[in-house]
């Protein structure tokens, strides 16, 4: 029997007992919504292709989606962060069921390895709930995660692959984990935020974990923003002033070509007062001719200025 066993583990290519490939184990999404599940790997299948297949066994899974092949119906989507060492599977608009699938590796010198978890697909609300599953905070601050349950169970905040934060507070990845619990809903609180701190984490309660993506980010600087303000500022400055000396300029254009052309026909006109010549009048009166002696002429002479 154990042997038979061995040879169908053989044929099947079911790998993975070797822990080469860590996910989730079960998680749960309300039907039509979306939800993402990561898939971290060892350094040696950094180039090599993933995939998602569904089926109960591997052997004879069905794949979705490949990284080097998108799925057509858009039902499913694959990204792979070489850098993290994480390939994402997302799943959109799910029918109501509970499906077993595989985050899958091809390998070149044997059976591909693979990781099997369920996902739960109900029409009411999730046993586990995140409001957000992406979430963005700056360094050294702190950023809240509000989940929902409807499920027993202890609640633990892990790092994919790394270690778990299991009491009520405690320490991960250089930030400060809390766990605050209610009645129908709980929040963890990272405090003092640092850039390590980025990555996929799991939240567990029960069977169930919901994955969580925590990005951290280097707040802007305040000097580079006053700066920014100071460099708009002159900008503006220097557009009003270029504004103004151009108006300036055409106005006293205007003045100038006015003034010259109201020269020009000043030049262009008659003289307004001429002098006039000195006009001499002279009275002539005729005498009579005496015997023997010239003409007699009597002449007044006037000088008129006009």
């Amino acid at each position: 029997m154990a042997l038979h066993l061995s040879v169908l583990l053989l044929f099947t290519g079911v790998t993975g007992i070797d822990c080469t490939i860590q996910t989730v184990s079960k998680v749960s999404v309300k039907a039509g919504r979306s939800i993402s599940v990561p898939c971290l790997y060892e350094s040696q299948y950094t180039h090599h292709v993933k995939y998602l297949c569904r089926g109960d066994h591997f052997g004879n899974c069905y794949t979705e989606v490949k990284t080097n092949q998108q799925n057509s119906s858009g039902k499913f989507s694959i990204s792979d962060d070489k850098h993290q060492r994480i390939f994402t599977l997302t799943f959109n608009n799910q029918s109501v069921d509970d499906t077993n699938y595989w985050c899958a590796v091809e390998r070149n010198d044997g059976p591909h390895d693979a990781k099997r978890f369920q996902l739960s697909v109900t029409r009411g609300s999730p046993q586990l709930s995140v409001d957000h599953q992406e979430i963005t905070g700056f360094n050294g601050d702190d950023v809240t995660i509000h989940f929902k349950y409807n499920i027993s169970g202890k609640i633990q905040w892990c790092r994919l692959g790394w270690s778990c934060v299991k009491e009520q507070s405690g320490s991960l990845n250089g930030a400060r984990v809390t766990i605050n619990v209610n009645v129908t809903d709980f929040t963890v609180t990272l405090s003092g935020l640092r850039t390590e701190s980025s990555g996929w984490y799991l939240c567990t309660k029960g069977d169930l974990q919901m994955p969580v993506h925590v990005t951290v980010k280097e707040r802007p600087s305040t000097s580079k923003y006053h700066t920014t303000k100071y460099y708009v500022s002159i900008s503006s400055l220097i557009i009003i002033g270029t504004l103004s000396l151009a108006l300036l300029i055409l106005v006293a254009s205007f003045i100038w070509f006015m003034w010259r052309r109201h020269k020009q026909r000043n030049a262009q006109s008659p003289a307004a007062t001429v002098p006039e010549e000195e006009v001499t009048y002279i009275n002539v009166k005729r005498t009579r001719k005496t015997p023997h002696k010239a003409d007699a002429v009597n002449v007044d002479v006037s000088t008129l200025a006009l």
